[in-house]
């Protein structure tokens, strides 16, 4: 399989950090991995600004070995850059999927998020309308040093300024797309999400294991996922070739 360079999005935060575990892992099967930092701390970045830190990031690399991995709220930024970069393929890890014009403060209610949350909770043990606790629904099946260093690092600071910004694209980019669910996400739980891209990608999803934050939890089997992404893209470009016009 040729090496590929997988461009990484964090979500909410915009930490380059949250792909620590991520990147070393496909470095070392030969592949590329830019952790992409976010201006999530910008109060006049919106969808585009980030999309442009992406674009940047991308450089001059050859487009068409770029794998773009977004995770949470990094699926709003993902059809902004694909459709101006032809990127190989796409990768929505637990990502807010949204609708042409869409803000992501309106994707909330447009998705009916607050029922399936509510659900969750009660399959969880909590109150229904139980208040947010980063712990129980991001961090409760993160080994505990990993805990420890994130808290150690303090809350990065999100901007409240990119949940206004509307995601101003015509329709969804045609690029190869998968969207990764992982089965124990507290805050998107697994149902949710498939209901989600069926509805606007019409793409079923692959399940793995983990939560919200797949990359701190499981980044050997979420590696192995990426990858096996990519060698069915090579695959796959490799038989259209052979076949020939």
């Amino acid at each position: 399989m040729a090496n590929v360079t997988f461009v990484l999005l964090p979500g909410a935060g915009g930490s380059a950090w949250y792909w620590h575990l991520v990147a070393p892992r496909l470095e070392q099967g030969g592949h590329e991995a830019v952790p992409v930092a976010l201006p999530a701390a910008d109060d006049t970045a919106g969808l585009p600004e980030y999309a442009d830190a992406v674009i940047r990031a991308i450089g001059n690399r050859e487009p068409r070995r770029v794998v773009l991995v977004a995770q949470s709220l990094a699926g709003f930024i993902a059809p902004l850059v694909c459709k101006q970069v032809p990127v190989a393929a796409l990768v929505l890890l637990n990502a807010m999927i949204p609708k042409p014009g869409e803000r992501p403060r309106e994707w909330w209610t447009n998705t009916r998020h607050d029922e399936a949350k509510r659900e969750q909770n009660r399959r969880d043990g909590r109150p229904a309308d139980a208040p947010f606790d980063p712990l129980l629904e991001f961090f409760h099946d993160v080994p505990q040093p990993i805990i420890d260093t994130a808290w150690a690092q303090g809350e990065p600071r999100q901007s409240e300024a990119v949940f206004g910004s509307p995601c101003n694209f015509d329709f969804w980019p045609a690029v190869l797309t998968r969207v990764l669910i992982a089965r124990d996400d507290r805050f998107f739980p697994a149902e949710f999400q498939r209901r989600v891209a069926w509805e606007r990608l019409g793409i079923s999803g692959d399940v793995m294991r983990g939560g919200h934050l797949a990359a701190l939890s499981q980044p050997d089997e979420l590696t192995a996922r990426l990858v096996t992404y990519a060698t069915r893209l090579h695959d796959g470009a490799a038989s259209q070739s052979s076949e020939g016009p």
